[in-house]
């Protein structure tokens, strides 16, 4: 047996295995993951020993209603045949159905024999499905597991580069306006305008300032 075989076997020991293919949410599980070829395999092989697990059911209650019958039949042709004596008519009926009663005990003796082997596959099966629907899932869990390691590595270096890139803008912004300010101080309106130098501190480029220590708030 493997080593994932034992640890699987290990965790369903004593546990009820639902039939998979009966149960929705089994399927809804591979609305998430893949169905491997595997899988599909064993879902039909379950599936046709459950049918023929229903078929078997269904036959054997219709025989056990037979039975029934008969043998509620011949209780009153023993009485006409006592009360006649020997009549070979009646004698032939409570025959045929006599042996119509054995026959059916013969297909109930053989449906209960095939029950039982059917019981110990579909369990065998069942239990080889619900294996390999563990080895799929964790599969895709380990995978999911590995891509969302890597996003949130990648999220946490672009959100350091980001407060890096703030902080320039800030500082780039900064020096605009502290120029802007010097040069209209320094210049005046009229020299600035000669020079085409259009900036407009509040509208076009205003200066952010974050919000309580935090770079991603500002002001304008």
């Amino acid at each position: 047996m493997a080593r994932d075989d034992r640890v699987y076997s290990s965790a369903l020991e004593g546990k009820s295995i639902p039939i998979l293919t009966l149960d929705n949410k089994w399927h809804q599980l591979f609305t998430q993951t893949e169905m491997t070829p595997e899988i599909e395999k064993l879902a039909d092989e379950l599936n046709a020993l459950v049918e023929r697990d229903g078929k078997i059911r269904m036959e054997t209650k219709r025989i056990k209603k037979l039975k029934k019958t008969l043998l509620s039949e011949i209780v009153p042709l023993r009485d006409q045949a006592n009360k006649a004596g020997n009549s070979p008519a009646i004698e032939k009926e409570i025959s045929e159905r006599t042996r119509l009663i054995n026959e059916c005990n013969d297909k109930l003796k053989g449906y209960d024999d095939e029950l039982l082997d059917l019981s110990r596959e579909i369990y065998e099966v069942d239990y080889n499905l619900m294996i390999e629907t563990m080895k799929a899932c964790y599969e895709t869990l380990h995978e999911n597991t590995e891509y969302i390691k890597g996003l949130d590595e990648w999220i946490s270096k672009v959100r350091v580069e980001l407060k890096k890139n703030v902080i320039r803008l800030q500082e780039a912004e900064m020096e605009n306006y502290n120029l802007y300010s010097y040069m209209h101080q320094i210049f005046g309106p009229e020299v600035i305008d000669i020079f085409d130098i259009k900036y407009d501190p509040n509208r076009r480029h205003p200066v952010r300032r974050p919000l309580s220590g935090d770079e991603s708030e500002y002001t304008d």
